[in-house]
């Protein structure tokens, strides 16, 4: 596919500078979203076009792509009277870029089926920054054919492609990658949090943890906001709660259980009802601190 013409619904910090990076290298887009800023932003660029539904996105587009905040939203997006499969077009494709439920992605693949159309689901990996300059890592799965049909778009959008295999695969992988991250910061933000209770030095703390097996990146973070006090991991609370209730209602659908994960998910809807979902996660530190029995 050559210079298919995109179709791009969610002008976030991510989605915004995802297209960016598509208009530099040349495609022309059609975009929607509900604030009009962003794109005004888009179409001031030059080679886009403000759309007024997905049913018209959809139908003008011979690729669509989402990058949105939950499931419920894409579902919204995609079912509505004038929604994406209202309008999509016999051979175009639909990439969800957002983390989404897996059974949800499965459900919308197999109805743009019904009308000849294709589906990839491609969470993503790392920062806005690094989607500006298309250098992001993509988890794309979905019928080969297909994503290999799309994959030089994709290849202008991330330094890493990784193909899983059937669809839903790219949105279990990244719930699986974030039950794994938010456990980890979350435990971490614990420690630092208990220490200080402990009367031992955070930054001591740090020292040793971090010349052993346990550092890593998001230990760094970690250790940014409770010993330093910056916040620098572009990630909120609220997003990380919503993850891992996702990531609980596909062990649900595997039948299986994830104690670790129910953990988790208390500790940030607790951080939530406290007011805290704006903050970046390890700021969860914070509630810690202030927990008592």
């Amino acid at each position: 596919m050559s210079k298919p013409v995109i179709g791009f619904i969610g002008l976030g910090l991510m989605g915004s500078n995802m297209v960016e990076c598509l208009q530099k290298n040349g495609f022309e887009l059609n975009v929607m979203d509900l604030n009009k800023d962003a794109v005004a932003a888009v179409v001031a660029r030059g080679g886009a076009t403000e759309v007024t539904s997905p049913a018209e996105l959809a139908a003008a587009s011979d690729i669509v792509m989402l990058c949105l905040t939950t499931s419920e939203v894409v579902e919204k997006l995609i079912y509505a009277d004038d929604g994406i499969l209202a309008g999509i077009k016999e051979g175009s494709v639909l990439i969800d870029f957002g983390t989404s439920i897996p059974a949800s992605t499965r459900k919308i693949g197999a109805d743009l089926a019904k009308k000849g159309a294709g589906m990839i689901d491609a969470p993503l990996g790392r920062t806005p920054a690094h989607a500006k300059d298309g250098l992001l890592n993509i988890m794309a799965a979905g019928d080969k054919t297909t994503f290999d049909k799309v994959k030089p778009v994709l290849d202008v959008q991330g330094e890493n492609i990784f193909y899983l295999g059937a669809l839903g695969a790219g949105h279990t992988t990244k719930l699986i990658n974030n039950f794994m991250g938010m456990t980890t910061v979350c435990t971490m933000s614990q420690a630092f949090a208990v220490a200080d209770r402990a009367g031992v030095d955070r930054q001591q703390l740090f020292e040793i943890m971090s010349t052993g097996p346990s550092n890593s990146p998001f230990m760094q973070f970690c250790k940014n906001y409770a010993v330093d006090g910056v916040s620098d991991l572009g990630f909120s609370i609220a997003n990380a709660n919503k993850d891992i209730g996702y990531f609980l209602e596909m062990a649900k659908d595997l039948d299986t259980r994830t104690e670790i994960a129910e953990g988790t998910s208390s500790n940030l809807k607790a951080a939530v009802e406290a007011g805290m979902g704006n903050g970046n996660v390890p700021e969860i530190f914070d509630y810690f601190l202030k927990l008592k029995k």
